[in-house]
This record gives structure tokens, C-alpha cells and sequence, in this order.
């Protein structure tokens, strides 16, 4: 998995949740700006649902993958947005060893960062 820069992160967690979602037969839409909370949308069975992907090679020292939820930026850098303040359904996460959540956003309390601890490995996706 290539992780070198942002720009490579976000292709590489936005190219894996497409295939995903692809594969489990879901008709997957993308947004024709970045203005919006989602990165993608997903429809089966007539239900639409919105998902925001983020991607990480970001580890901490217990080898715990971690994962920004805040959005920065302007002159200052300020946070402007964080998840749970974001009308999303889900965040779709890929981290550097092709391992991807899936996480209901009403699950998700932290405004700066998720550590894909043990608590969120109900939310792994096994591929078959």
C-alpha cells in the first residue's frame, strides 16, 4: 500500500471503500465537489447511506493504528469540522495493512482522533 502522502492516503482509502462496497453489491455514487461531510454514497435495496473514508498509516507506540477525525485548515489551521459534528452515516477506515472498518458514525464519540483499538475490531471487515 503506497502511504508516501496525503494525496496517496486518501486515493488508496477512497479506491478500497469503492471496491468494497462494489463487491457487496451496492451501486456506490461520488459527490462532484468536496464541499459536503460524505465522500461517497451508497445505495441497495432503495437505501441510500452516506460514507466518509479515511485513511492511515499513523501508528502510536503500542502499535495501535490511529486515526484523524478532525478536518483543519485556513491560515490558522483551526479545526473547522470533526465527525460527529458531520452528517454521515458511516466512516469507512483503511489502514497501511489493507485492514478496513467500517464504523456506524452514532458510535463514534471522539472529536480528535480514533484509535482502532479493540473496541472498534467488531467493525473490521473480513473479506471472504
Amino acid at each position: 500500500m503506497v502511504f508516501s502522502t496525503n494525496k496517496e492516503k486518501g486515493n488508496s482509502g477512497l479506491g478500497m471503500a469503492i471496491a468494497y462496497f462494489s463487491t457487496k453489491g451496492y451501486t456506490v455514487s461520488i459527490p462532484l465537489n468536496d464541499t459536503q461531510d460524505y465522500d461517497l454514497i451508497i445505495e441497495k435495496n432503495g437505501e441510500l447511506k452516506t460514507v466518509q473514508v479515511k485513511a492511515t498509516g499513523c501508528k502510536r507506540k503500542n502499535g495501535i493504528y490511529q486515526v484523524a477525525l478532525k478536518s483543519c485548515g485556513g491560515t490558522n489551521g483551526r479545526t473547522y469540522k470533526t465527525i460527529v459534528d458531520t452528517n454521515i452515516d458511516y466512516l469507512f477506515i483503511l489502514n497501511q495493512e489493507k485492514e478496513m472498518y467500517l464504523i456506524p458514525k452514532n458510535e463514534i464519540k471522539n472529536k480528535a482522533t480514533l484509535n482502532l483499538c479493540k473496541k472498534y475490531r467488531k467493525y473490521l471487515i473480513k473479506l471472504i
